[in-house]
Parts: structure tokens; sequence; C-alpha cells
């Protein structure tokens, strides 16, 4: 067949995405609930039941005579369930399905007191209660006789019930309920207006964070300019900063924090959704009352949510604690998948290598070079004309021994997989997809063609079970011809992207599994494309070897299915500086596994950009340098000596911390605590520390403070902990926090500290990549805090399989110090069947107050030996070196 021509699509930065996508004014729904009446809904409290999951009520609205059904559902992990639906539905309203893991655990609720106007039901032994009033309705959520959510608590629940479509619309406004227009598309609306909204008070609360994906500062701004946050995923090119308009995914999370309590609102829909948020002032602001007498007022945080569809499912967490909170969003969305070892080392992606000889030429240049890396990727081009699970025959001729090649070294392929396929009849995939029913249709019936890179295409129906099954067994080794098991997947384009689309997307009218429309599930696309790609990696291994995909396109769970990377950026300073809250906003909604194109995907950085680049992206948990085809080449040794020295100096420092990053995602993977946090997550006590979002914690041990500004010589740390001892990593210097340190910089400066307290395991060199950095020794790092102890953990498996979860083999070890005694002691009683070689082979205490006289040895079974040691008079450290110590065996320093 021959080849279409091409879609004509800038990779150019798009001054006129404005133009291009909607703002909230543009559109209808969000225009009826701003301006439609306040409704007066009342709780029927004499309908009120209660079940072994919960209360139930009734809710009427007098005027419109609507009636909704109210579930208030309490769990055990000291969370609450809000669930809203009509009463009578005509028809069952979209429930959004595979986003919660399994139901969770209700509490019996009790009637504790019942008046006329109220009813106040307990659970947890009284310690939490929920207050239902008739009128006003509202839902009042309190923690020890403190309230703090208000559901409806200014009035703006909303609900549109649904309706039969009337058999012909009369012009005027009445029809524009039906119907949507948007430049020349034109939205046809099969159950009419169907939206809902509702908001919440937050008492005491005036820091909020969350709502990705939005180029934006980590804090979460008043809305109050009528620019609210959209939660919509579209593809939007060298994206403008500081935005609130939707970018390539969504997590509807919304996480409060304040000095004694953290607490989250989730609002489960997959429709497109605005949320705006309120603060109110902190104090009085009545000019002409005495200060003396001018009354403290609480501050509070009010979040109005609007949906343009679905049912109203929401779940408020109530913490306490940062740590609490992500557990409880863990439990109910899932844990961040573990990755393979290889996934947390470098990758290099150019959109486009051109050959099998330019790969082989870019991975020797790493090995000339003798810079550690671990994947290389393939964009669009590999294909054979844009159709995926192919190879383009004169290109890549030999994939498989492409593959062998770089497998030889360790290494990997990951090659892009889009969503959409090119409508040819002649291409057997196309023919078995559309003949499976595996596509989308419009609402004609007819299968829906849009425009993406190969032209005329057609879109996969991930929301439909079959079709999920039926591409992840495309991943199958006899069925995708060129492929081997070291070849991984990249999913893009997948909010679904179509360029001659509205919004350059889906059309919100076209049809899905099961009959629903688009817009039920548009923020879902992603999420459904990501969990098929992963299952068919994991069935392709027969279920022994973790996936790694990346997708550019998310939702809440996305964490389940491995990582995502914030899009088409620009080759810019102040993208470089927006990266870092846009990563800490997604590490707070639990998608961890996250990291921004290193350098910019567009325009070409100077080197000085590029250099400070790699510096911070080493320092985050998804690290790939990417570029568009239309810039210079950017491999790492193309801009002379002192870059590429510089480069390479921090990839080695990111394979030497890679035990230390395994660790953190072996704990996201079991308790939902970010490897990347923000401040406040680690010191929720120090107010000074809630709007930072230019620097953060990689775990507790590490504090990074990356440089984005060019030609400084001198960078502003925040030591937060009034009593916490800091140490530069670069130095070993000693620095009391509670304080901000101006630090002189260098372009070699990596500004980092290691937080008193803490124990910190790295590899003794880097090698090629994380195959070999499993078999280095370690070298310790611990830094003591004012009480002179330290703790922190190790985890090893083998990197690769799923039998760290299936037979329990993995090592996870505990190093404590205590009054100048080290221990290695298991951390877990799990694991004990990991076959671990691994052995430290040097231990260095920071913060000792004088020299040592003797250093002992002692490993359990073993006679005690004496050490050598070093004593650094100027940082107060002492390393003992010579060690050979196993990691899986008891033993202790001892040092006198």
């Amino acid at each position: 067949m021959a080849e279409e021509s091409q879609p004509a699509v800038s990779v150019v930065p798009d001054d006129d995405n404005e133009g291009k996508f909607k703002k909230s004014d543009c559109v209808a729904f969000y225009r009826r609930q701003m301006q439609g009446p306040n409704l007066q809904y009342r709780a029927l409290l004499d309908t009120m039941v209660l079940t072994e999951k919960g209360a139930r009520f009734e809710l009427l609205e007098p005027d419109t005579q609507t009636r909704l059904v109210l579930s208030v559902l309490p769990c055990k992990n000291d969370t609450v369930k809000i669930l809203v639906d009509e009463l009578l539905p005509i028809k069952a309203r979209y429930r959004v399905p595979d986003v919660i893991i399994g139901e969770p655990q209700c509490e019996q609720l009790r009637v504790e007191r019942q008046t006329t106007d109220s009813v106040t039901l307990s659970w947890s032994s009284g310690r939490h209660q929920v207050h239902v009033w008739h009128f006003p309705f509202r839902v009042e959520i309190l923690c020890d006789d403190e309230v703090m959510v208000t559901f409806n608590s200014k009035g703006k629940l909303w609900f549109e019930t649904l309706q039969e479509r009337p058999s012909e619309l009369q012009e005027g406004p009445s029809s524009l309920l039906w119907q949507e227009t948007f430049k020349q598309f034109v939205d046809i609306k099969a159950n009419g207006p169907s939206s809902i909204g509702a908001d919440f008070c937050l008492h005491g609360f005036s820091h909020v964070y969350g709502l990705p994906e939005h180029a934006d500062s980590l804090q979460l701004g008043d809305t109050g300019d009528g620019k609210p946050y959209r939660l919509y995923n579209l593809d939007v090119f060298g994206y403008e900063l500081y935005n609130r308009l939707g970018l390539y995914g969504s997590v509807p999370l919304l996480v409060a924090h304040k000095l004694d309590r953290t607490l989250g609102v989730f609002w489960l829909n997959a429709s497109e959704t605005f949320v705006n948020v309120h603060h109110s002032p902190t104090d009085h602001q009545d000019d002409q009352t005495p200060p003396v007498k001018r009354r403290r007022v609480q501050p509070q945080t009010d979040v109005h949510w609007l949906s343009e569809s679905g049912v109203i499912d929401c779940v408020v967490l109530l913490g306490p604690s940062p740590q609490q909170l992500f557990s409880q969003y863990a439990q109910l969305t899932g844990y961040q998948a573990l990755p393979p070892l290889f996934a947390l080392g470098y990758h290099q992606c150019r959109w486009n290598y051109n050959d099998e000889a330019d790969v082989k030429a870019v991975d020797a240049g790493f090995d000339r070079h003798n810079i550690p890396y671990d994947v290389i990727w393939l964009d669009i081009e590999h294909t054979d004309g844009k159709r995926y699970f192919t190879w383009d025959p004169v290109l890549f001729p030999e994939p498989v021994g492409l593959q062998r090649h770089l497998e030889k070294k360790k290494r990997k392929l990951v090659i892009i997989n889009d969503p959409h396929i090119k409508a040819d009849p002649n291409w057997s995939l196309y023919c078995e997809a559309r003949d499976g029913g595996h596509f989308v249709k419009d609402r004609e019936g007819q299968l829906y063609q849009g425009s993406c890179w190969p032209g005329v295409s057609c879109y996969l129906d991930f929301s439909r079970p079959a079709t999920r099954a039926w591409y992840s067994r495309c991943f199958a080794l006899d069925k995708y011809k060129g492929s081997t098991p070291s070849l991984f997947v990249w999913n893009d384009m997948n909010e679904p992207s179509v360029f001659d689309g509205p919004e350059q997307t889906m059309p919100k009218d076209v049809v899905h599994y099961g009959g629903w429309e688009h817009r039920e599930l548009h923020n879902l696309y992603g999420f459904y494309q990501h969990m098929a790609t992963a299952e068919g990696l994991i069935t392709r291994s027969g279920g022994s070897e973790r996936p790694f995909v990346l997708s550019r396109s998310f939702f809440a769970g996305s964490q389940r299915f491995g990582a995502v990377w914030t899009g088409d950026n620009v080759a810019s300073w102040q993208y470089l500086k927006i990266s870092i809250p846009m990563l800490l906003s997604l590490s707070v909604v639990g998608i961890v596994f996250c990291g921004a194109d290193v350098g910019g995907f567009v325009q070409d950085p100077d080197p000085e950009l590029l250099v400070r680049w790699y510096q911070a992206a080493a320092l985050q948990p998804f690290f790939r340098g990417h570029s568009a085809k239309v810039t210079k080449r950017r491999e790492p040794w193309l801009f002379g000596e002192k870059v590429t020295a510089a480069i390479r100096t921090v990839i080695q420092q990111r394979y030497c911390l890679l035990p230390y990053w395994y660790t953190l995602f072996h704990q996201a993977h079991t308790s939902g605590l970010p490897p990347l946090r923000p401040l406040w997550v680690e010191f929720s006590r120090d107010q000074s520390t809630f709007a930072v979002d230019n620097q953060y914690m990689i775990g507790g041990a590490l504090l990074a403070c990356p440089v984005t500004e060019p030609g400084l010589q001198e960078i502003k740390v925040l030591l937060p902990g009034s009593g916490e001892i800091w140490y530069d990593v670069q130095s070993a210097k000693a620095h009391k926090g509670g304080k901000t340190l101006s630090l002189p910089v260098t372009l070699d400066t990596v500004p980092v500290f290691q937080r008193g307290g803490s124990v910190v395991c790295r590899s003794v060199g880097s090698g090629s990549c994380t195959a070999e950095l499993q078999q280095l020794p370690l070298c310790i790092t611990v830094a003591l805090n004012s009480q002179g102890a330290a703790d922190g953990d190790l985890y090893l498996d083998d990197g690769h399989s799923f039998d760290y979860r299936d037979r329990k083999s993995f090592c996870l070890r505990r190093f404590s110090m205590l009054s100048g005694r080290l221990l290695c002691r298991p951390a877990s009683e799990e694991g004990a069947s990991f076959d671990c070689d691994t052995v430290v082979q040097s231990v260095t205490v920071l913060g000792v107050k004088s020299k040592p006289s003797t250093v002992i040895v002692h490993v359990s079974g073993a006679k005690d030996t004496s050490a050598a040691f070093e004593f650094v008079d100027t940082c107060c450290s002492v390393t003992v070196s010579g060690l050979s110590l196993r990691v899986a065996t008891d033993w202790e320093i001892q040092i006198d």
C-alpha cells in the first residue's frame, strides 16, 4: 500500500495553545454550575438506613424535585467514602472501574444523637464522627470532636439527572444542553446535561497540593482569578508555564497539610473536571478594629469540584500524618510497582535514532567515554510506516540482532507503541483489531477514524477487557516479530492525541465498550493502555519478569503499571525549574516513578543548562535524556571534555546511589511513601517548608537543591529542623538545621546534604550498567544526629523477577548506630531465602566528636578483629576501610 502523507505537525512550541484548547468559560457544564442557582438540598433524616458498610440517606431539592441518594461509608484505615447518585435514574450512570483495588473494609456506624435538624454517627470507638444536617444539607467529618472536613459547606451540590432525548430539539437555549460547539466541532450529548459538582471545606488548612498535571507551583493557588485547575488529559506540546489548563495526565487527589495533620480528598471521576480552590484569610481583615480586639480567624480552604458526568464518588483521607495519608491512598488505588533495577539507571532517547548502526554507535560511545547507561530508546521511525509492532525493513532489518548486541552488555531496548492503529486494510494487525471489535466507534456506530502519526488511524478501545487482553497478547515473542525479552515499551500519544480532533483529542461522543461515551472515561484512556502494556510484558515472560513501561498519559492508579514523564518540555531554564514542582506534585499523589526529559525535548540547550539539567535529573526517580529530531544531537560527549566530564560524574554518582534509590522504591512499593518528597513531608511541623518547591528530600536521608538558574556563584539552601544536623555530601561539613545556608557553587557543584540520624548505602564504583552494579561492594555513610545515633535500611533482590513477592526472595537489612556501635541486623523476618553475596567494603561515620583509639569488628560466629580507620579532624569523620562484611550476615563495628 502506498505510504500516506504525514500530518503536518510542528515540533516548535505552539504559541496558539491557548486558542487550540478550551478555557473554563468555553465549557458549558462549568458555566451552568458557576452561574446556576444555589440549590437547596435537604437530607431526609427519616430515610436513614444503617448498614454493615455505613449509612444511607435520601436527598431532596424541593424546587426541581431532584431526589438523590447519599451513602457515607467509613473505613477501618481512617478514610471516609461519600457517594451521591440519582435515587431512581432512567439508566445507570458511569462509575469509574479498575482504579480502586478491592473493597475497603468498612466500619459499623452507630447513632450518637439525633434531632429533627441533624444526626451524629460515630465509629472507631467514638473517635471519628459524621454529622449529617437536614437543612442546609451538609456532612461534617470530625476527629476527636474537631471538624476536619465539611461536604457541601457552601451549598454547591449539583447533580443534573439523566433525561430521555427529545424526539425533536427546538432551537433555543434548551437545545444547547444536548449539543455543544467548539470551533468546527459539534459534540452531541447522548444523555443531555449530566454534570455533577460538590464543595468541601478543609478546616484549619491553608496549604494544599496535588491535582497534577499542571506546569505550576507545588502549592495550589487561589482560583479567584477565574482560572480553575482543569483535569482533562491533552497533548499540549511545549506547554505554557504557570498555567492551570490540563496536560497529559490527571490525578484528582488534593492533599492538604497543616502543623498537626495531613488529609486528602480523592474525587474519583474520569470525565472532564475543574477544581476551584479558595483560601480564606488567616486574620480578620477589618482595619477599623483595634489590634488588641481583632479576633484570630481559623484558616480554611474551600475546594469546589465540577465534573461533566458520572456520579459523586469521593474519599476523604484523614491521615493524620503525611506517611499515613500516603499509605491510605496506596491502599485505595495501589502501590507503586517495584521496577526492575535497570529502569532506575540512565536512559538515552532521541526522536529518532536513525538506524541499527546509529544505535550501536551511540551504545559504543557510552563505553568509550566511560559513562554508564542501561537503556537506549527508539521512537516512531523504527517502525514500518508507523505501524506499531513492526520494524522498518531498511533501517532496522535485524532487530533481534540489535537487541542481542545490547543484551550482551546487559542493556535494554525500549520502543514506542502508541494507541492509534494505521487504517491499512492490507495490514494483518489492523484487520485483526477491526474484525475483533477492538476499535472505538463514532456516534453513528462506524469505526472512528482520526489523524495521527500514520495518517488516518483507528483507536483501540482499551476500556474493553477483551481488547486489553488482545493487545497484551500482541507482545508475545512469537507474535511481535523481532522482539526479545530485553525489549520494553513506551506508550506515547495516549491522552489520546488526535491531530484533527477537538482540542487535538478524541471527540466526547465517540462510543466505547458498554455503550459509554468517551466523555465518561476520557482521563482513563492512557491508564488502560498502560495497564494492557504492562500486563502484556508480564504475560510475555510467563509471569516471571517485572515489566517496564513508560506512559505519557495517566490517572490515579497508574503507579501500578510503571513510570510517567512530564511530556514535551522545552530546553530553557524555566522548564528545568518547573520540572521540580511538577515531579513533586506527581509524587504526593502516588505517581512516584516520574521524571522530565533531560535537556528539554525541543530546542537546543546551551552547555551550562544541559549540565545543570543532568545534575537535577540524576537526583530524580526517572532519568532519561530525550530530544526531538529537529534538535542538534545531544549525546553527553558532544559538548567538549569539560561538559562530558561533568555529565559523566553525575551519571556515575547516580549509579553509585542506586542501592539507596532501590531501597526507596521498595519502601514506596510496600508503604506508599514517595522516593521524592516535598520538605514538609519530612518536616511536617516546620512551617517554613510548606511552600518550598525548589528543593526536596530523596527519601528521609538526603536533601537536594538543584541549581536551576544560569551563572550562579552562590545558592541559598533551606536546611529545615532547628534540632537537625545536615552534612554536605561533597565536603562532609556539618551545618545546623533551622536556617538558610548560602552555599558557593561552581558548574561542578550539586548541592546535596545528608540528614543527621540517617544511613545511606552506595556502591563502590558505578560499572557500565546496573547489572555490573549488583556485583560491586558497598560503602556506607552514617550521619550522626545530635544524640550520636543513626539508622537506615538496605533492600536487595535479584533486580528483575517477581521472586521477591512470590518466594519472599529478598534481603532487607537495617544499619543502626548508637553510642559508637554500628549494627547490621535484619529489618524484616521475611526475605531470608535470598542468597545475597553483597559485601560492605567501607563505613564512614560523620559527626564523630573525637578521634577514636580503636575500631573492633565483630561478625556473628567469628572472632573479633581490629580494623584500620582514618579520622579527619576538619569534618569530624571516621572512615573504616578494608572491610569485607556480607550484608546478609549479622555484624557490628565498635568505634571507641
